[in-house]
């Protein structure tokens, strides 16, 4: 399910993680990395396209006065979606919250977070 990455309150700073309380939920640390990794991925695919899709609106081909106004409106845009947490602090945050569904394909188990119905 895809998160609403605005809304997040995942921190905006560095922020330091105990790893070993974390990777307890996979029983171990490599598996707990590549989990919050894949996720981060996912979150940052998903902002680049929103961003891009809002600066696509600005688009001009053409030379005009108005250019000037339009480039403040992107700048403004840009400048909203750097001060949004990173997406390994909200892939991070959503691991430790288990909200990241995952499995391993070399055991039947799956592991549910509260999003899958």
């Amino acid at each position: 399910m895809p998160v609403d990455f605005k809304k997040s309150n995942a921190p905006l700073n560095t922020k330091t993680w105990d790893t070993v309380e974390l990777s307890e939920k996979t029983g171990n640390i490599y598996e707990m990395v590549n989990i919050i990794t894949k996720r981060a991925n996912q979150i940052s695919l998903d902002m680049k396209d929103e961003l891009s899709k809002k600066l696509d609106e600005f688009a001009s081909y053409t030379d005009n006065l108005e250019e000037v106004f339009e480039n403040r409106e992107q700048i403004e845009i840009s400048r909203y979606y750097e001060r949004l947490p990173k997406p390994v602090s909200i892939a991070t945050q959503e691991f430790e919250q288990d909200k990241i569904f995952y499995r391993r394909p070399d055991e039947q188990k799956q592991h549910h977070s509260r999003y899958d119905d």
